[in-house]
């Protein structure tokens, strides 16, 4: 008896590689920009979400080329070593890009651009494993959604969920309603699936999206600077996550 095609098993978590050809199209690309930018500036990325990023790509457009994908295809590209450089003096800034950083072509004068990074911020939901920023207690009463302005009660069927996330509530008047205060996270610590869950549902945004810029390259002195203070990322902005990790340039 033939397999019927219905019971056919199909991942939804596979990823297709990159073929040799997209990888050579990448490094192209990023050597034709790096030869039509007067700055080639490397960045970072707190909580990453793709979302937001293509944001940023939107917002520079018409003034910038962005790339985020493998680190390793544009370092070579770029040229890590004085002898593989593709301009000069780019493979100070080459040898940097390591691990889950981008490359931002410009010609926009250096501090217009920290200036424009600093300001962008994108508040999102924590995921699991992400450090809680502050500890959250939800009161005795109705469980309350903040997502809208003033917060209304969750609806009758999201009960038996907020049970299935820890909560200890009781319908009341045919709302889910918490006898008694719940501390929900504290600060400090990694937050739980459920933690993570519960804190979107009830519309706690806990980190934020930011991007950190590194060093700039200056294709007209072949200098390399690094960047200090203002535009940067502190140690509480660097929280990763795994999501777009091979993110398409556009």
């Amino acid at each position: 008896m033939p397999r019927s095609k219905r019971a056919k098993l199909v991942s939804l978590t596979k990823v297709a590689k990159k073929t040799k050809e997209q990888k050579n199209a990448m490094m192209k690309e990023l050597q034709e920009n790096s030869e039509k930018w007067r700055y080639c500036w490397l960045f970072e990325v707190g909580s990453m979400r793709n979302a937001h990023l293509k944001t940023v790509r939107k917002l520079w457009k018409d003034s910038a080329r962005i790339f985020f994908g493998r680190s390793a295809v544009m370092a070579k590209a770029l040229g890590a070593t004085p002898e593989e450089e593709h301009r000069a003096g780019i493979h100070k800034l080459a040898k940097q890009i390591k691990g889950q950083v981008g490359v931002l072509f410009t010609d926009t004068p250096p501090q217009e651009v920290i200036d424009w990074f600093v300001d962008f911020k994108q508040p999102d939901f924590a995921r699991t494993g992400n450090i809680a920023s502050r500890t959250v207690i939800l009161p005795a009463g109705p469980v309350m959604r903040h997502h809208s302005d003033p917060p209304e009660p969750f609806p009758h069927n999201e009960e038996p969920q907020l049970r299935k996330l820890g909560l200890t509530t009781s319908m009341n008047k045919g709302v889910p309603t918490l006898t008694s205060a719940h501390k929900l996270c504290q600060k400090g610590k990694a937050l739980t699936a459920e933690q993570a869950q519960l804190l979107k549902l009830i519309g706690h945004k806990m980190v934020v999206f930011r991007v950190g810029l590194i060093a700039r390259w200056d294709s007209e002195t072949g200098d390399v600077v690094q960047i200090e203070g203002p535009g940067t990322l502190s140690s509480e902005d660097r929280i990763r996550d795994d999501e777009d990790e091979d993110a398409m340039s556009e």
